[in-house]
This record gives structure tokens, C-alpha cells and sequence, in this order.
């Protein structure tokens, strides 16, 4: 029988492949490989630190039978840590800040862990702050192992023992340019660390989010002030122990548009399934790449799985909420779904047959000053409240009036993947236009709408 003794045995080895579709949309002519990390059982680069951490603890007898493990994390080290926790019989208690997405917080649970979510605005030695937390409960909790990924040794030395190796192994040796987010700093110091003893001039660059500090303490020395960022899982408020930047030749900043869109991108294009740190990197990685002939090989690591993000950038509701979507990417559906905060709204409209009054007393419980008139599913007129009343003031009897006595023109009718430039175009003519989905209306879209949405 050919089978694995447990779930542990298939972290690692994880598979290099090769970006064709966006670099030649680009013209770039190094080639650039992918290191599968999402393809780890826990679906991310994590899955290393965390059997790593766990055996260093129980060698040194600091992790016995029973013991629980305490961890601050954005998620995925908590992952790996309750992977190996599950078949080992440990318990796990992890914080959490408020920015980690709602897949991971349920993947956690799911593997039996308890959770503690802190306040991601709270700042680095307060005690609200998801370190000074996990801190506290370790110390609080008798049997306690706190790995502390930011400083353990045992993080870097997973990726020199096992990253590192798989890369020049897969790569036979001929990788020039390697690329890493920094976030705890273990896979880019311990990865990096195997390559160049393998080969000094092999480039090492760290992708890091605008916000984070890395890239002005690298270059200056100096640590800024950090600001709010929408990836997760990277960066740094603080240095790190483990963030040995002395390996690190070049540090790139990314924005989070730009990190989103190429995490995006890679799904639709390469069917790489991806979270906002691997667009991050990928980002990073195009614009090496750039500026390398066919000679050169870049690999990137893609961290963890899009499954853990799917109501976060995955989104176009997300997305739009955080005004990252690219304007070609807003439909007429997306308008229409998220109008309202996301509430639902049914469709407001009258029937031709019906009674100016009735009509007008829609128009004035909805309170909207504008409404289709729809027979057999077909958009057949419409009513504006001002050019009604006006004619009610000449006329008071049309109040028992059927509402194709007084309706105005349909509203032009649009598909619901339309783009919001089509949208707008319509809307210069027209105070509103109406979505239909298979022939059948299923919205309506003002210019007040738009101009929210631009707001």
C-alpha cells in the first residue's frame, strides 16, 4: 500500500509553476514560477513554521501531552499550528485582530481552536494589542506553549531546511531572482538564506504593503510611522527578529489595488487560486521581471489559498465597499446588489392598468420620485412623480386614471453585465435605467446611484 502515516507528511514539496499568460500579455521575458504553497494541507506556506515550532517545543519538553498552544496570528500560522495540534492532541487558543477574514477565523474553529479576536487599530505593547494578548493568556493558561512566530528560531530554520532546498533543487540551480513578502520574516530570511550560501548573486526582493515598514527601515534605518493596509498576513507595524533584512536585497512597495488586482488576476488568467499577500508578491515580481532578459528565473511564493478570502477581495461587493474595483469591473448587477448598504430591495414598479393613485402612493411609501411601468415582464413606460403632478393640477380626475393615461417613455433597458460607462451613457438621456437578467427586469439604477458610487 502506498499511503502517508498522517495529514503532517504532506507539508512540504510543494511544486514550481510557470506564469505564462499574464508575463506574455506583458512581454516579459524572464520566465516566473509560482512555489505552490497553497497547495500545503493547511493551504499555506504556514503549514512549515507551525510542525517546525510544535517539535522544537516538544524536544526541548516544553509541549507535553495535554498542553495548549498560544499563538497570536493573522490566521495561517494558526492554521498550520492546529493542524499539527489535531493530530497530536495539543489544545489551541489564538488571537486574532478584527482584519482577519471571517474563512479563516471558521477554518480555526473548525479544527477545534478557540479564538480571541482583538481590535486591529490597537497599537504594538498595548494591552489590547493581539500580541500583548496572546501574551497574557499564555501566561495565564498552565501547560501553555507560545510559539511567538516573530522571534522563534525554529520559523526561519523550517524554509532553510525545506523551502530553500525545493527551490534550487527545482530549479537546478539556475533561480537569479527570488521574491517574498515579509511579514514574520521566516520564510524570507530562512529561504533566502539557503539560496545565497548556494549562490551569492542570487537577487533576493521583499514585497511589503504601503503602510508597513520595512522598506523605509531597510533603506534608512529609520522606522516610521505604520499605516492602515488591507492585506493581511504581511507587513509589520515594528522590526521583527525573525525579518533578517541583511538578506534582503531590495524592497518593493505595493499597494493594496495593486495587490488585490494581480491576486485577482492570477485566478482568472493562470487558475492560481490566491490570498492578497501572493498578488502582493506577484506584483513585486512582475516589475523584477521587467527588467531581466530570458536568461534570468524569478520564483515567487504564492502564501495561501483564495478559498480564505472569498468575502474579502474575492468580492466585487468588497471590493467595490472599499472603492478598489477597477471601473470596468462595476456591472449593472453589482450596482444594483450593493446599492442600499447591500440590503435587499425588491423592484418597485406599477402596472399600466393600475390608478394614478396607487402609483403615486408607492412612489410616496418607497420614497423614490421615479418608477417603471412593467406589463408581462416587459418595461412599457414610466412615471416621474413632478411631470405627474403636474398634469394633476390641470386635471385632479386623472387620480382614477389608469397609468398608461399619464406614463411617460420607458427608461432605456440595459443587460446586467453591462459596464458602468454604458450605464453612464444612458444616463445623460435618461434620469434612471432598468436591468434586465434573461429577459426579465430585475433592477433599477439612477443617477443618483452612480453618484454614490463615485462618491
Amino acid at each position: 500500500m502506498k499511503f502517508y502515516n498522517s495529514v503532517l507528511d504532506l507539508i512540504g514539496k510543494t511544486p514550481l509553476v510557470r506564469i505564462n499568460n499574464i508575463t506574455k500579455q506583458q512581454k516579459i521575458k524572464a520566465p516566473i514560477y509560482a512555489k505552490m504553497e497553497n497547495l500545503n494541507p493547511g493551504y499555506s506556506v504556514k503549514d512549515r513554521i507551525g510542525v517546525s515550532m510544535i517539535d522544537w517545543a516538544e524536544k526541548e519538553g516544553i509541549l507535553k501531552k495535554g498542553g495548549t498552544i498560544v499563538e497570536a496570528t493573522s490566521g495561517n500560522t494558526g492554521i498550520g499550528l492546529a493542524l499539527t495540534a489535531a493530530v497530536r492532541g495539543y489544545k489551541c487558543v489564538f488571537v486574532l485582530t478584527d482584519k482577519v477574514s471571517v474563512e479563516k477565523n471558521r477554518y480555526l474553529k473548525a479544527l477545534g481552536a478557540d479564538i480571541v479576536v482583538c481590535p486591529a487599530a490597537a497599537k504594538p505593547g498595548t494591552p489590547d494589542h493581539y500580541v500583548q494578548t496572546a501574551k497574557r493568556i499564555a501566561k495565564e493558561t498552565p501547560g501553555s506553549f507560545y510559539p511567538d512566530q516573530y522571534s522563534h528560531p525554529a520559523n526561519p530554520a523550517a524554509h532553510y531546511r525545506t523551502t530553500g532546498p525545493e527551490i534550487w533543487e527545482d530549479t537546478e540551480g539556475k533561480i537569479t531572482h527570488f521574491v517574498s513578502s515579509i511579514g514574520t520574516g521566516g520564510t524570507i530570511s530562512g529561504t533566502s538564506r539557503y539560496l545565497k550560501e548556494m549562490n551569492p548573486n542570487i537577487r533576493i526582493v521583499g514585497a511589503d504593503p504601503y503602510g508597513s515598514i520595512f522598506k523605509t527601515y531597510k533603506d534608512s534605518g529609520h522606522v516610521p510611522e505604520p499605516t492602515p493596509y488591507l492585506v493581511e498576513g504581511i507587513g509589520q507595524a515594528l522590526p521583527t527578529v525573525n525579518a533578517d533584512l541583511t538578506v534582503v536585497d531590495e524592497i518593493i512597495n505595493i499597494t493594496d489595488r495593486e495587490s488585490f488586482e494581480m491576486a485577482r488576476q492570477l485566478s482568472r488568467r493562470e487558475g492560481i487560486f490566491c490570498g492578497g499577500s501572493s498578488g502582493t508578491i506577484f506584483a513585486a515580481a512582475l516589475k523584477v521581471a521587467k527588467e531581466l532578459d530570458e536568461n534570468s528565473l524569478v520564483v515567487f511564493i504564492v502564501c495561501d489559498t483564495g478559498e480564505h478570502y472569498l468575502t474579502k477581495f474575492h468580492s466585487d461587493e468588497w471590493m467595490k465597499e472599499k472603492l478598489l474595483l477597477e471601473p470596468q469591473r462595476i456591472t449593472a448587477n453589482l450596482i444594483v446588489e450593493t446599492k442600499n448598504g447591500g440590503a435587499p430591495s425588491d423592484l418597485i414598479f406599477v402596472a399600466p392598468t393600475d390608478t394614478v393613485a396607487v402609483a403615486l402612493e408607492k412612489m410616496s411609501e418607497s420614497g423614490i420620485t421615479q418608477m417603471p411601468v412593467i406589463e408581462d415582464n416587459h418595461s412599457v413606460g414610466s412615471l416621474r412623480e413632478s411631470r405627474v403632478l403636474t398634469k394633476l393640477l390641470q386635471n385632479r380626475d386623472l387620480m382614477e386614471s389608469p397609468v398608461a393615461d399619464v406614463m411617460d417613455e420607458s427608461f432605456p433597458v440595459l443587460e446586467v453585465d453591462s459596464n458602468l460607462n454604458e450605464i453612464k451613457k444612458k444616463l445623460q438621456k435618461s434620469p434612471a435605467v432598468l436591468i434586465e437578467d434573461f429577459k426579465r427586469i430585475t433592477g433599477i439604477i439612477t443617477r443618483s446611484d452612480v453618484l454614490e458610487l463615485q462618491k
